[in-house]
């Protein structure tokens, strides 16, 4: 019998200094059975740094890890155009030349303890795509998700380079490196 996703609920209220956002978010999440806390908290992260990106509410979280085909977040026209293809982790080189054909706008957000092997590793290979590559720290990562609850409040406030996140029993800081821009 197959393992169901674990449901989570995340009313999140969100200042983007860096554009002005200010918006709450309503957002339900389901973590696929072999992806953990860590990994899902990042996508939820990198979610709410593009929600300002998205005025109509049209992203949306993916089948993710059940579907290899697709990338964890995106968001699609009306008339079904790839505006953006997020992935989290260590996406291989053909991956990521796939999401940068396919999508107006690719991003790939690290965020483990192998991000900077990883980097290493694929730097010369991704710096010839048009995408874009983010690194959360992953101990803020780790921190973050020792407070994740099956329903939760979260407020964030993104500004410069690191969002800070107030819940209700715990604080922390969640910072990003531009690895690549484009």
């Amino acid at each position: 019998m197959a393992l169901k996703p674990t449901i989570y609920k995340f009313l999140i209220a969100i200042s983007d200094l860096n554009q002005h956002y200010y918006e709450t978010l309503n957002l339900t999440v389901a973590q696929h059975p072999s992806e953990t806390a860590e990994r899902m908290m990042a996508r939820l992260m990198a979610f709410c740094l593009h929600a300002a990106d998205d005025p109509e509410r049209l992203m949306a979280f993916t089948k993710g890890l059940s579907s290899p085909d697709e990338p964890d977040i995106w968001l699609r026209s009306l008339d079904d155009v790839l505006h953006l293809s997020i992935d989290m982790g260590e996406p291989s080189g053909e991956r990521a030349k796939k999401a940068s054909r396919l999508a107006k706008h690719a991003y790939i957000y690290s965020f483990n303890s192998k991000s900077d092997v990883w980097w290493r590793q694929s730097e010369a290979e991704l710096s010839r795509l048009p995408i874009n590559v983010r690194q959360f720290e992953w101990a803020q990562i780790q921190a973050l998700s020792q407070s994740l609850q099956r329903t939760m409040s979260l407020s964030l406030t993104i500004t410069e380079q690191s969002i800070y996140v107030a819940m209700p029993d715990a604080q922390c800081e969640v910072q990003w490196t531009v690895l690549q821009s484009v």
